[in-house]
């Protein structure tokens, strides 16, 4: 596997008068309610390692003050780290003088805000075309550039109006377009969605996952929403008091978590909806002629029970890309619906 995108090493952030001071303790196992009470410091991060690979998407998620926003603001440093580093490309970023960050900002990086953050007084196409903009290009340069995007996040003929002319998923629509124009290949979306009424919300989902197939960016999301992280994620990082709890591939935390925790946020998910048929299925490439048919790796357990009607004596071939990877039976597909405990290698990790 090649380098990580972006590398996160033993990240802390620590607010109050005397971080350093602090950021001792902390790494001496003071926990965060105790920094607050004895030193009157908050424990915003602590001792995070993540890798970002180019082309995935990287969810990080968490309840509000778990530390998520803070840490995305770290990739592009609009927060500093009391300590620890952040590798982009291959560079440490905390290197980084004034000239080259402002050059990460404009190039490397794009970032979509909860809130849109477009200017009232520019159209959308001037909003979309913001970052060459700020660059000092002249209209003939950027025009066609930002109408083809905007054209491609559904806004076609939207050009000429203003943004209070729009509604909210529109709006939204316009900063991820004003990210594209930007041609940066890390996109950072904050809570990116979370303003958004349910059915919108769904669909800008779908159109990040379908830009994401075509373009490959390196995407960090976070969300609050369980949902969502499940249905973006290539990589989920899970957050809670500024630590990282459990982080991997969705399914695997699905069906492995390693804390009451985690174990409290996947109770209440529909699991026919979430878990896949290559998750759970029985790995091997031989056939054994007595399946009922082919179900797609990517399917769905609530697929799988709709094509075998209910009959928990059937079972299926499990295919990619038209070659046989597992069989999987309908008893599995009941036995994994009953939500799973913290897993005894990951509580004996976590602890």
């Amino acid at each position: 596997m090649e380098d990580p995108k972006i590398k996160i090493r033993n990240l802390y952030k620590i607010f109050g008068n005397d971080p350093q001071m602090a950021l001792e303790h902390a790494k001496n196992g003071v926990g965060k309610s105790e920094l607050l009470a004895e030193y009157n410091h908050v424990l915003g991060l602590r001792d995070i390692n993540v890798d970002m690979q180019a082309g995935e998407i990287t969810v990080i998620m968490g309840l509000s003050g778990s530390g998520k926003s803070t840490l995305i603001r770290h990739l592009n440093r609009l927060i500093d780290p009391t300590d620890g580093e952040v590798i982009v490309n291959g560079e440490n970023i905390m290197d980084y003088n004034a000239r080259k960050l402002r050059g990460l900002r404009r190039t490397n990086m794009s970032m979509v805000f909860q809130k849109f953050a477009l200017l009232p007084h520019r159209t959308v196409l001037e909003n979309a075309a913001t970052p060459w903009i700020v660059e000092g290009k002249p209209r003939k340069d950027y025009e066609a550039e930002a109408t083809k995007w905007l054209d491609r996040v559904g806004l076609q003929g939207q050009g000429p109006q203003y943004p209070h002319q729009l509604s909210g998923g529109m709006q939204q629509r316009v900063g991820i377009a004003r990210a594209l124009t930007s041609n940066s290949d890390i996109m950072l979306m904050d809570e990116a969605f979370s303003a958004l009424d349910p059915l919108i919300r769904t669909d800008m989902q779908d159109l990040l996952l379908e830009l994401q197939a075509e373009l490959q960016k390196t995407v960090v999301f976070i969300t609050h929403d369980l949902d969502e992280a499940l249905k973006l994620a290539d990589h989920l990082v899970i957050l809670k008091d500024g630590q990282v709890v459990q982080q991997g591939e969705p399914q695997h935390i699905l069906m492995n978590p390693n804390d009451p925790y985690i174990i409290d946020f996947i109770s209440d998910i529909n699991r026919a909806r979430v878990l896949r048929a290559r998750t759970i299925m029985t790995k091997t490439s031989e056939d054994p002629g007595t399946t009922s048919g082919d179900i797609d790796a990517n399917a769905t357990l609530e697929d799988v029970i709709a094509k075998s009607g209910g009959n928990a004596e059937l079972s299926y071939r499990v295919t990619h890309e038209g070659r046989m990877i597992g069989l999987l039976s309908m008893r599995d597909v009941v036995t994994a619906l009953v939500p799973t405990s913290a897993s005894d290698d990951g509580m004996r990790h976590a602890s």
